[in-house]
């Protein structure tokens, strides 16, 4: 079963920066458009970022328009999520998967983002 591993989160200043990654343990997720999702405490998880196999085709949530870069290394089977310009509201903790549910794999542990004001 493809495993999902995010790391990079950290606790950061406003106005700081994070680049997460979320490698696959599998190729099979190569071809998917992949996504990162976060959940703050007492939220549900959202959408923030996906982006489709080749990279073209790349969507944000707009909260994090212009200040979030999603991209992709097939060679390394992972995603990655800059952030710059973190604001306390990006507090969450962050996951990647499948961005469409139906081909989504079990969560991974996600990584903890904490943006002190």
């Amino acid at each position: 079963q493809v495993q999902l591993v995010e790391s990079g989160g950290g606790l950061v200043q406003a106005g700081g920066s994070l680049r997460l990654s979320c490698v696959a343990s599998a190729r099979t997720l190569n071809n998917y458009y992949m996504g990162w999702f976060r959940q703050a405490p007492g939220k549900e998880r959202e959408f923030v970022a996906a982006i489709n196999w080749s990279g073209v085709s790349i969507e944000y949530v707009d909260s994090v328009k212009g200040r979030f870069t999603i991209s992709r290394d097939k060679a390394k089977n992972t995603v990655y999520l800059q952030m710059d310009n973190l604001k306390p509201e990006d507090t969450a903790v962050y996951y990647c998967n499948a961005a469409r549910r139906s081909s989504q794999v079990p969560w991974g542990q996600g990584t903890q983002v904490t943006v002190s004001s």
